[in-house]
């Protein structure tokens, strides 16, 4: 067993694969490379339910990989946060390795990835803020938050067109500088009007909720990104809540 399959090693709950699990679709979705396909173009047609679920997933693992690289090296710990957001059977890990040393090796760069990516998710009910958390989860898990990632991290931001105060925001959550500034979790002014902080905070809890991401295409395996998004929204509410009272 290589050391990329190695990294990947997670026990799947009581040891069972249930039917059809993603990363059996996953292997699915890998085995045109086989004919000369590239992973990049693989994006291009995981565009449906369920294959949406599918990319959303391998899309992960390969951003992961290029974030890694733009660091020059991936620790034990963020291996752990990618196991936290994706559970990887044993039977499994060699299909998860496989995308993530293809991603590594692909002489096509993180931009070309994230605008297949971000064409296949576009939308208002598209996941791509929630892939955009899996890679900050990841980036921080060790506890430091490296100028290249946080470079990586708004270019691929800028290519899902997602804006500088929802960026700001998710990096306010995610990034253990300090405190968080409540205002900047919740993505409003800090003179913003209570009845629009509450709209914003509401906004942040329903978009959080299990049936809502499952909708968007965020694979099972993947919903529980949501826990710490909705930990620090309530936090931000509560701290501002209590400022104004």
């Amino acid at each position: 067993m290589n050391a990329a399959v190695r990294r990947f090693r997670v026990a799947a709950p009581g040891g069972k694969l249930p039917p059809m699990s993603i990363w059996t679709r996953i292997a699915d979705a890998l085995a045109a490379l086989a004919n000369g396909e590239s992973l990049a173009s693989v994006f291009d047609r995981l565009r449906t339910p369920p294959e949406r679920s599918v990319g959303f997933a391998i899309a992960v693992i390969a951003l992961g990989a290029k974030m890694a690289k733009a660091d020059g090296l991936v620790t034990r710990d963020e291996v752990t946060a990618f196991r936290e957001v994706f559970s990887i059977p044993p039977q499994e890990e060699a299909n998860a390795a496989r995308v993530f040393n293809l991603a590594r090796q692909d002489v096509a760069g993180f931009d070309d990835y994230a605008r297949r990516i971000a064409t296949m998710f576009r939308g208002p009910d598209g996941p791509l803020s929630d892939l955009l958390e899996g890679l900050f989860h990841i980036a921080v898990a060790d506890g430091a938050y490296h100028p290249a990632e946080d470079a990586f991290l708004a270019e691929v931001a800028r290519i899902f067109g997602i804006g500088e105060r929802p960026f700001a925001s998710m990096r306010a959550r995610f990034v253990p500088d300090s405190e968080p500034d409540p205002y900047e979790v919740l993505g409003v002014a800090p003179d913003a009007p209570t009845a629009e902080v509450r709209a914003a905070w509401r906004r942040l809890v329903r978009d959080s909720h299990p049936d809502r991401m499952l909708a968007r295409g965020v694979p099972e395996e993947a919903v529980k990104l949501a826990e710490k998004r909705l930990a620090a929204v309530n936090r931000a509410w509560e701290q501002i809540e209590a400022e104004r009272a």
